[in-house]
């Protein structure tokens, strides 16, 4: 395996786009919720706004990590790289009744061991606050294994599948999104004694985080502090607050999340919810064109949006953030 300024100049790119869509999936999966993963949390190289470990943090270590093994792990499977190719080793054994390993099972060992060289390498303290993001890190490396799912073909007389080859592949990325944002619901907070270490004794803080990770299984993520209301603006942690945000409302293919957003996102912060018609231009109409090229009209449609606006002040009735009259 490559090491060094060689290995990180042929792995960047991977890197860099396996973050990126560790990112856009974090936006997606927060993007009805107070904490929507703003850029200000994101600054993954240098740590930028994640120095606070919270729930949410936990979530941006694991799905950045999760990312850059994931694009690393495609990247190598599809011949990208000189030094890596399919999992070969388990091809021609038998898996279980009926079929053996065979075909291109994808190199998650690769993809795990490429992500762990140089994502838990931008983690250089020594504290509490690091052997937590290295856990998460691992928490969103393991996510890509849990996920990944066995692929088979079939072989025999006529297509009888008398026997099948099978091999392992990546599940798609979204489904690693939702196992990790199943695991933030379900997040554990790391509880570390409070009484600050001796000065200069790295021993015995080394011993009392050890002390607090016993139970605690590497596939789960953990956190230090309390998250912070969402709902309120903090310019110096970087968080928007819930003003000026989209929520949904109506309809019948909504899911109850999201049918109960202008609930989370305006009423629970003590924002009313305002209707805005607005103009959308989007493609319609569209023929093809022998050969070979797709023409489409740009049909302009209203539609009704909802946002998270400030209540006036004085109304009767109004609530306060807190929920109280």
């Amino acid at each position: 395996l490559m090491t060094g300024p060689k290995a990180f100049l042929t792995y960047a790119s991977s890197m860099q786009v396996g973050a990126q869509s560790g990112i856009q999936e974090c936006k997606y999966q927060f993007a009805l919720e107070r904490w929507n993963c703003p850029e200000s949390t994101l600054q993954l190289s240098t740590h930028n706004g994640l120095r606070s470990a919270t729930r949410e943090s936990s979530f941006v270590h694991a799905i950045s990590a999760a990312g850059v093994m994931y694009t690393l792990t495609k990247n190598c499977s599809m011949g990208d790289f000189d030094n890596c190719g399919c999992d070969d080793s388990r091809i021609g054994q038998t898996g279980g009744r009926g079929w053996i390993w065979g075909g291109c099972s994808d190199n998650v060992a690769f993809g795990e061991k490429i992500s762990k060289q140089f994502v838990d390498a931008l983690e250089d303290g020594h504290d509490s606050r690091a052997a937590v993001n290295l856990h998460n890190n691992e928490a969103g490396r393991l996510a890509i294994k849990a996920t990944m799912r066995r692929a088979c073909k079939c072989h025999g007389v006529s297509g009888s599948c008398s026997i099948q080859t099978c091999w392992m592949q990546l599940a798609d990325f979204r489904e690693v999104g939702n196992y990790l944002k199943v695991k933030h619901a379900h997040a554990k907070k790391l509880e570390l004694d409070k009484k600050p270490a001796r000065a200069g004794n790295s021993a015995d803080n080394r011993g009392a985080i050890a002390q607090a990770f016993r139970g605690i299984a590497r596939t789960e993520l953990i956190y230090l502090e309390d998250s912070p209301d969402y709902c309120v603006r903090n310019q110096s942690m970087g968080f928007p607050g819930t003003e000026g945000r989209e929520c949904l409302k109506g309809g019948k293919n909504m899911s109850q999340w999201e049918r109960k957003s202008c609930r989370r996102l305006c009423y629970e912060c003590g924002l009313r919810v305002v209707e805005k018609r607005v103009e959308v231009v989007s493609s319609c109409n569209c023929k093809f064109h022998w050969c070979c090229t797709v023409k489409c009209d740009k049909c302009t449609q209203v539609v009704t949006r909802y946002y998270c606006e400030h209540r006036e002040v004085g109304c009767p009735g109004v609530m306060n953030p807190r929920g109280k009259k």
